[in-house]
C-alpha cells in the first residue's frame, strides 16, 4: 500500500506536468544547486567570518540574498540530502541512518522537474543511493576510493588513506564539464555536490594556507593549538570549494545564461568538529543559504526568516512553474526572493538518529528560541566518528581528564545529558547556557514542547524502542564489531530484528 500511494501520486503529477507542459515558455529558469559537506553557516566572509578566504562566496551573496535563519532537518551527511532532495523529513524518507539508501519508491522533485521539460545532471558527491539516480539525465559521481579507514598502526594515529589529486579530493572537478555537457535547448537543474570540507584534511591543499593564529575558536572548543591547526585546515577546505564556485558563476557567464539562473548554495551540515556536525545545534542545523537570480533577486538583500530545507522542493517546482505535491513537506518560499520580509514559516523543526553512534533527538526553533528534546540522554553527544578521530577531539578528551576544560567544552562528554535543552538563540548564539530549568523561561519551554509535539504527531514520528549498536568506540572512533559495510538499509535492518 505504501509503495502503491508513491506510484500513483507519481503518475498523477506526471499526468499535470506533460498537460501543462505546453504553456511554459523557454525562459524559464535555470537552476543550479551547490551543496557543501561539512561546512558551518557562519564560515565565510559573506556571513561575518573575515578570517576564512571566500571572496566567491561573498561575491554570490553580494549579487543575491542572503538568507540569516535557513535550516536542515538533520546534521547528518546522506540523512540530510534525502531529506532536501524528497522535500520531506528524515524519518519519513526511509533514509534517515547515516549510509542508508534512499529506496526509489519515493518521489523527488528532481523528476518532476525532469519531466516537466527540465534537463536534470547531478555532479560530484553521491550519498543517496543506487535506487535513485535514475530521477537525472545523468549523474557523475565523485570518485571517493581513495578513502580508507585507518588500520594497523594508523589507527593510532587517526590517520587515513589518501590517493586523490586536489581537484577530485574537493569532489568538484566535474562541475563544469557536466555543465558544459548539457543540451542547450532545454532549461536545466544541476545538482552540484562537494567533498570539502569534510574530513579528512591535508596541509597545503591552497597556495596560500590559513595560519592557526587567523582562525575563530568557537567557546565550545578549547583554544589551542591543535583545535587551530584543525581549524585552519578546515578553512581551506572551504577555500578550494570556493574557487569552484567562482568557475560556475564565470562559465554561467560566458554561456550566457547567468541572469536567467538561480543559484542556491547550502551546506549539509555543520563543521566536523565536536558539537557541530550531527547535533541540533545551530552549528549543526543552521546552514548558509545564498541566493543568486539576477533576474528576480535583489542584489545584496538578507532575510531573517525561517526556511527549512523540507522548503527547497517545493521552492523549486514553484519557479520552474511545475506542478508540486502534497507528499512534500515543506513550503516554498519564492516569495521571500523578492520580498524577504514575507514569513514562510512560524517554526523549523529538526531531529538527530544513528550517526556512527546511538542517539535520538528532536528540536524545533523559532526565530529567537530553540527546544531540543533528548531521548537517549543516557549517552553523551559524541561526535560522528571522524570528528571523534581528530586533533581536536583527542586533545580535548586528554584535558577534560586534566580538569582543564569549560563547562561548555564539556558538553560532548557528559552523561547522563539533560533531557530536556532551551535556548536564546538571539542572546546565547553558541547555546551554551540552558534554560529549561529557569522558572523565567518556563511559558517558552511549554509553548516549544507542545509545538513539538504537535509536529511529531502530524509528520508521524515514533522514536525506535530498539536502538541500533554504536559501530564506532567513542573515546577512539575506531570500528567496532558491529561495523558493517555495505551498511544494511532500513528494510533489510528491520527484518533483522536490529530496529523496529
Amino acid at each position: 500500500m505504501h509503495h502503491l500511494k508513491f506510484r500513483v501520486a507519481f503518475a498523477t503529477l506526471a499526468f499535470l506536468i506533460s498537460f501543462s507542459l505546453s504553456a511554459h515558455a523557454d525562459d524559464r529558469p535555470n537552476i543550479v544547486f551547490i551543496i557543501a559537506d561539512d561546512q558551518a553557516w557562519d564560515d565565510s566572509g559573506a556571513y561575518g567570518n573575515p578570517k576564512v578566504r571566500t571572496p566567491n562566496l561573498d561575491k554570490l551573496a553580494g549579487q543575491g540574498m542572503r538568507f540569516d535563519n535557513g535550516f536542515l532537518t538533520i546534521a547528518s551527511c546522506s540523512a540530510s540530502r534525502s531529506s532536501i532532495i524528497t522535500g520531506r523529513y528524515p524519518h519519513n524518507t526511509d533514509a534517515e541512518q547515516l549510509h542508508w539508501p534512499l529506496p526509489g519508491r519515493h518521489l523527488t522533485f528532481v523528476e518532476l522537474l525532469k519531466h516537466s521539460g527540465y534537463y536534470t545532471a547531478a555532479a560530484g558527491k553521491w550519498h543517496l543511493g543506487e535506487e535513485v539516480k535514475d530521477r537525472f539525465n545523468t549523474v557523475v559521481e565523485a570518485d571517493v576510493s581513495g578513502f580508507q579507514l585507518p588500520s594497523g598502526k594508523d589507527q593510532d594515529k587517526g590517520k587515513f588513506v589518501q590517493r586523490m589529486s586536489g581537484d577530485a579530493r574537493s569532489g568538484c572537478d566535474q562541475w563544469i564539464p557536466t555543465l558544459r555537457g548539457r543540451p542547450k535547448d532545454k532549461p536545466f537543474f544541476m545538482w552540484l555536490a562537494a567533498l570539502d570540507p569534510h574530513r579528512p584534511y591535508d596541509e597545503n591543499i591552497i597556495p596560500e594556507p590559513h595560519k592557526p593564529e587567523d582562525v575563530i575558536v568557537p567557546p565550545y572548543l578549547a583554544d589551542i593549538p591543535e583545535v587551530r591547526q584543525d581549524l585552519a585546515l578546515y578553512y581551506d577546505e572551504i577555500t578550494r570549494l570556493d574557487m569552484f564556485v567562482g568557475l560556475v558563476m564565470k562559465e554561467l557567464d560566458a554561456q550566457g545564461v547567468a541572469d536567467n539562473t538561480l543559484i542556491l548554495y547550502i551546506s549539509d551540515n555543520g563543521r566536523p568538529f565536536p558539537r557541530a556536525k550531527i547535533t541540533l545545534y545551530d552549528s549543526g542545523i543552521k546552514s548558509p543559504w545564498i541566493v543568486r537570480w539576477p533576474a528576480q533577486v535583489k542584489p545584496g538583500s538578507t532575510t531573517s526568516r525561517l526556511v527549512s530545507a523540507v522548503d527547497i522542493a517545493p521552492t523549486f517546482l514553484e519557479l520552474a512553474g511545475a506542478p508540486s505535491s502534497s507528499l512534500f513537506e515543506g513550503k516554498s518560499f519564492a516569495k521571500l526572493l523578492t520580498n524577504p520580509k514575507a514569513k514562510i514559516r512560524d517554526h523549523i523543526f529538526a531531529e538527530k538518529h544513528w550517526h556512527d553512534y546511538d542517539d535520538q533527538c528532536r528540536a524545533v526553533r523559532d526565530e529567537r528560541f530553540k527546544y531540543i528534546r533528548n531521548f537517549y540522554n543516557d549517552v553523551p553527544a559524541t561526535p560522528s566518528a571522524d570528528g571523534v578521530r581528530s586533533p581536536t577531539y583527542r586533545r580535548m578528551l586528554a584535558m577534560r581528564s586534566e580538569g582543564k576544560l569549560t563547562e561548555a567544552q564539556q558538553n560532548f562528554f557528559i552523561a547522563p545529558r539533560p533531557a530536556e535543552e532551551l535556548y536564546d538563540c538571539q542572546a546565547d548564539p553558541h547555546e551554551t547556557v540552558n534554560l529549561a530549568n529557569d522558572p523565567k523561561h518556563a511559558a517558552t519551554l511549554k509553548r516549544l514542547r507542545r509545538a513539538l509535539a504537535t509536529w511529531q504527531k502530524e509528520t508521524n514520528d515514533r522514536i525506535p524502542r530498539k536502538r541500533t549498536p554504536d559501530e564506532f568506540d567513542r573515546n577512539t572512533g575506531l570500528a567496532t564489531p558491529a561495523r558493517i559495510r555495505p551498511r544494511p538499509s532500513k528494510a533489510m535492518m528491520q527484518e533483522r530484528g536490529i530496529i523496529d
